[in-house]
Formats: C-alpha cells, sequence, structure tokens
C-alpha cells in the first residue's frame, strides 16, 4: 500500500493531466454560464464539446511543453506561474487560430466565452499549483522559530524563500532595516513587514523573537552594538548569511570573529597581485596559521610556483591538500644545509619567514628551543636567501618583540634586528610586526570555546589584560602588501585597531553561547613572561606609508659584525635571558 501511494514523476503526470483535465471541463461551462447569465441557450451546446476537447488538447500539450507537470508541487514558484501563464497564452493563441481557419465548424459560437475561460481557466489551475505550497507553508510556520531578518536587500528575500520552502528551520516573522531609507519603512517584503532599527526591542518583544538573522554585512563596531542590544533583551541564537563562491549563500553562527573583525580600508589587492604574479614564492612555517594562509593568498594572486616549508609533517600534509601544485618540503629551519639545498633547487624570488616558536609560556619553559628555532632559524633563512639572491625576505614579527617581558619576544626582537642591519647584497630584506590573529592556532579564542562548551569555567589570568586582534587573511594581505612597498631594511607596523580586553572578549563569547548563567569567569594570575598590555611601537617615531594601515618604525642601528658575534654568544650561553638582555637592553623579563 505504502509503494502505490508513494509520489513518483509519472504518478504525478498522471494526476495533473486528469486535474486540469477536469478543471477545463468546470472552467469551460463556468465561462458559459457567465457569458449567458447562467441560461446557456440549446443551441450553443452544440459546439461546446468540440471546444472543449480541441482547447483541452491544446492546454495540456502546452503545459507539458512548458515542463509544468515536472514541478515539485510543494516547490511552486513564481517562475512556475509564468510558465501557466505562457502555456495558456500559447494554447489559446493557437485555438483562435484554428476558430479563425474553422469557424464554420463552430457555429453557432459565443467568443467572448474565450476569453474568460482563459482567465478562469488561468486562476484555477493556478490556484492548483500554488495550494500545496500555501498549506505546507502556513504548517510550517507553526513549526518553525519566530525569526526577524536584520538588513534589507536580496538576501533577505533568499532568507524568506527559504524559510518558505522549509529549507532552514526559522521562520521570518518581521524585517529590521538597518539604515534609513524611509522607501522601505513599513513596507512589506514578500509579505513580511519592515521595520525601523529603533522599534528593535519592541518588535521582538510583540512577536516573541527567538533567533536573528542578520542578511547584511555590518562594520564590527555597529554589529557588536546591535548583538549588544540582542543579548540585552534575551535573543542569543543569531546567525548572519556569509557568501561563499559563485554568489551562493550560507548560513552561518554569528562569531566572535566576526565581532572583533577589523577590515582594513586600504587593502590594495592590485598591488599584492603585480607584487606575487609569475614569482616564485617560498614560504617557511608554511603550515601554522599565518603561514598557511599566506601560501593560499600568494596562490590566489598568482605566483609561478610555491615552495612550502615546515618541520610538521602533519601540518605540511594539510597545507599541501589545498594547494596541489606546491613542493613540500619537510624540514626545520635550524638545518642549514638542508634549507641551503632547497634554495638552490627552488631559486625562489620571494621568500616569506613564517616558521618560530610563539607561545609565550612554553618559550618561557624552553628558553634553549626557543632561542634556537627563533634566532639561528631566522638568521639561517636570512643568509640562504642571500646566498641565492632572492629578490625579497618578509620576516613575520610580533607585538610582543616591543619592550619585551619574555624570551619568545625577545628572541623575535633580535630576529628584526638582524633582519634590519645585515648586509643584504641586493636583496630587500623586511620585518613586519603585529599583533594576534584571530583563529589562530595559539589564539585565546580555541581555548575559550572548548571551555565554553565544556561548560566552564572560562579563564583570564587578569581582569586589565588586552590585546590587538585582527583577522588572519586581512593580516596576510597586508603583509604581503607591506613587502610589495618595502625597499629593505625597514621594520613595518601593521595598525591592529584598539586593543581589546580579554575578559570583555570571554564574556562576549559566552553570551554568543547563550550561556551567561551556566559559565563563569575567572582569573588565574598572569604568566611567566606575560604582559598585561602588548605595545606595536617602541617610541611615537613611526613614519607613515600611504597606506593608512601600515607604518615604519624608526630603525635601530647594530653593528653587523657585533651583532652576529653577540647572536653567537647567544646560541653557546647556558644563561639565555643574560645573553638575550646583552643584544636586547630593553627586554626586562616578568616571572
Amino acid at each position: 500500500m505504502k509503494t502505490l501511494l508513494r509520489p513518483t514523476s509519472g504518478k504525478r503526470l498522471l494526476f495533473f493531466v486528469l486535474i486540469d483535465s477536469i478543471l477545463s471541463l468546470v472552467t469551460l461551462y463556468l465561462a458559459y454560464l457567465l457569458r449567458f447569465n447562467f441560461h446557456i441557450p440549446e443551441e450553443f451546446f452544440q459546439s461546446f464539446w468540440m471546444t472543449y476537447v480541441i482547447l483541452t488538447g491544446l492546454k495540456l500539450l502546452s503545459l507539458f511543453l512548458f515542463k509544468n507537470y515536472f514541478i515539485v508541487w510543494r516547490f511552486f514558484s513564481f517562475v512556475d506561474a509564468k510558465n501557466i501563464l505562457f502555456s495558456h497564452l500559447v494554447a489559446y493563441g493557437l485555438f483562435v487560430g484554428i476558430y479563425l481557419l474553422f469557424s464554420s465548424h463552430f457555429a453557432p459560437f459565443p467568443r467572448s466565452v474565450v476569453v474568460i475561460d482563459f482567465f478562469l481557466s488561468l486562476i484555477f489551475i493556478g490556484a492548483l499549483r500554488a495550494s500545496k505550497r500555501f498549506f505546507s507553508e502556513r504548517s510550517q510556520a507553526s513549526m518553525l522559530k519566530p525569526t526577524l531578518l536584520l538588513g534589507v536587500n536580496s538576501n533577505t528575500a533568499t532568507m524568506i524563500q527559504s524559510a518558505l520552502r522549509g529549507d532552514i528551520e526559522y521562520y521570518p516573522s518581521g524585517i529590521i532595516a538597518m539604515d534609513e531609507d524611509e522607501s522601505t519603512m513599513h513596507a512589506y517584503m514578500q509579505n513580511v513587514k519592515v521595520y525601523p532599527l529603533v522599534n528593535l526591542e519592541k518588535i521582538i518583544e510583540e512577536k516573541k523573537i527567538s533567533s536573528v538573522i542578520i542578511t547584511q554585512q555590518l562594520v564590527p563596531k555597529k554589529l557588536k552594538a546591535i548583538v549588544d542590544r540582542l543579548n540585552y533583551v534575551g535573543v542569543t541564537d543569531i546567525k548572519q548569511v556569509k557568501l561563499l563562491g559563485n554568489n551562493h549563500e550560507k548560513l552561518e553562527d554569528l562569531s566572535i570573529e566576526d565581532l572583533l573583525a577589523r577590515h582594513p580600508k586600504d587593502l590594495d589587492l592590485d598591488a599584492i597581485k603585480n607584487f606575487i604574479k609569475n614569482k616564485s614564492v617560498l614560504i617557511t612555517g608554511a603550515g601554522g596559521s599565518i603561514g598557511s594562509e599566506i601560501a593560499r593568498q600568494c596562490q590566489q594572486f598568482g605566483a609561478s610556483s610555491l615552495t612550502l616549508v615546515d618541520n610538521s609533517e602533519y601540518s605540511l600534509y594539510r597545507i599541501g591538500e589545498q594547494i596541489k601544485k606546491a613542493q613540500l618540503k619537510l624540514v626545520s629551519v635550524t638545518d642549514r644545509d638542508r634549507l641551503a639545498m632547497i634554495f638552490k633547487e627552488a631559486m625562489p624570488e620571494i621568500v616569506i619567514h613564517a616558521a618560530a616558536y610563539k607561545h609565550v609560556p612554553i618559550c618561557e619553559n624552553n628558553q634553549e628551543m626557543a632561542v634556537f628555532n627563533n634566532v639561528l632559524g631566522t638568521k639561517n633563512v636570512i643568509d640562504v636567501s642571500i646566498e641565492n639572491r632572492a629578490e625579497k625576505v618578509v620576516v613575520i614579527s610580533t607585538d610582543k618583540a616591543v619592550r619585551p617581558t619574555n624570551v619568545m619576544g625577545a628572541t623575535k626582537r633580535v630576529t628584526e634586528l638582524y633582519a634590519n642591519n645585515v648586509e643584504t647584497k641586493g636583496t630587500e630584506i623586511v620585518a613586519v610586526r603585529f599583533g594576534n590573529v584571530l583563529g589562530s592556532s595559539g589564539s585565546v579564542i580555541p581555548k575559550f570555546k572548548q571551555q565554553i562548551e565544556e561548560g566552564g569555567p572560562v579563564t583570564v589570568t587578569h581582569p586589565e589584560i588586552t590585546r590587538y586582534f585582527m583577522l588572519i587573511p586581512e593580516a596576510c594581505q597586508l603583509v604581503l602588501q607591506t613587502a610589495a612597498i618595502a625597499k629593505g631594511g625597514e621594520l613595518f607596523i601593521l595598525d591592529m585597531g584598539e586593543p581589546i580586553r580579554i575578559v570583555d572578549l570571554a564574556k562576549q563569547m559566552i553570551r554568543l553561547y547563550g550561556k551567561e548563567d551556566e559559565v563563569e569567569v575567572i582569573f588565574t594570575g598572569l604568566r611567566p613572561g606575560e604582559k598585561l598590555y602588548e605595545e606595536l611601537l617602541l617610541d611615537e617615531s613611526e613614519q607613515k606609508t600611504k597606506y593608512s594601515s601600515i607604518f615604519i618604525a624608526k630603525p635601530t642601528k647594530y653593528d653587523i659584525v657585533q651583532l652576529t658575534s653577540d647572536i653567537e654568544a647567544l646560541l653557546e650561553a647556558k644563561d639565555k635571558v643574560s645573553a638575550l638582555q646583552n643584544i636586547v637592553p630593553e627586554f626586562i623579563r616578568k616571572d
């Protein structure tokens, strides 16, 4: 019995042909009744059945040709409605042609019946097609989450259609206009009313809104203000529409990265493309958060070849799966001989050095390896690049190199000094300094997510600790943009915006998860070498570039012969802190 009732394309075709035939009979008879004021003269019935057979045959054929018998009933759309109109125009147009050619066979025939029947048939057949969707949408609405859409645009229309089709579990109960365009105020979009932003809380209360979908891109500051308002009235189920490739949309949870993202207004993609296109590029630390994103960017901007270097087999494998044509080299940057062999094979024009140990507490507890990897590794990359006449070397540095209070920051400051003072022999060598990137392997955000998902508590070291943040893709694009304008010997600083209190970050993430009453924040105390506030500049003497997001720090001169000697002494020293302080006098270690 279940098999018999299961819908198939053949059963659907038979059902609609039968129903359309019956409806055509009803509409034609009703057209006769309306034409003769419900008293049809006997002589006009002589042509009724011939008219019905010809007109219905033409109609069924036309509906078939316009694929009206192949639609899924519950997904009936505006396009299908247009096809019904076109099929009727064709069918009734052909009938009129037949009538004009063979009018004597139809006598007597009331010609106005054709016009009346055209509209009746269009209404009846169209209503039949729309009925399933109408009733299914009404039943779905009672089971879905009442939702407010923020934004008036094409994405809003797409979300409404997705909800009506049952593709998402949200039912649009209202739309909030995010700007002051009066033409949209109190208007309707696919039968959903548009309200001004000022009425946000009122609409949420009146319509018992439990979810919100943000359909347009907002600057982080405005987005955060909206989210704070939503959280205040108890709405924590917040989604946003993200654009994918080929103009497709995807509905995703609002993330803390969306709230903290700082989108530089002066990204110059043309400058990056001209810098990277048709160049051979070698990237160290290519499996890490920064290195892998730079690798993807270089592929996107048309690098002729990519050589990816990392000492982690798994990390190298992951990025290799994304960039199939890249040359994968499993090697530590501290292995100078092996590194030199790779450079001779690849002959890179551009070298981007992202390999480093970056986790402050681990570097504090493993000082010898931190110095060995960060200082010797960077020196090896720079020296080998010069020997192989690379055009440009970009060394990735950190805000922790400014007045360092830990071993990791001090080692990065040493690498900045070496990059700025080494004899380059024509190779342009620059260092680029920036703060934390959102979502990196060493970022606090993945840690907080895990703690919240496990029910807490969320651990923060100090109530006043702050950090700079930037999205990984944008930080990497700015690094490449910086490299494009570099001439060699500079230390560049990326503008990271305003620093953010980590405790505020933790509380915002807890609110996003809707667990304010379940998860608490506890303070664990500063870890060895950890600062309350990170800095990006040693002083205020930075120079501006043509890009507002990129600055040049005042250079620090250091005799390269003396620096090389001091680095050798650092590598041999048992007391790494004292040896680092010899090179970086401003390094004051905090225990």
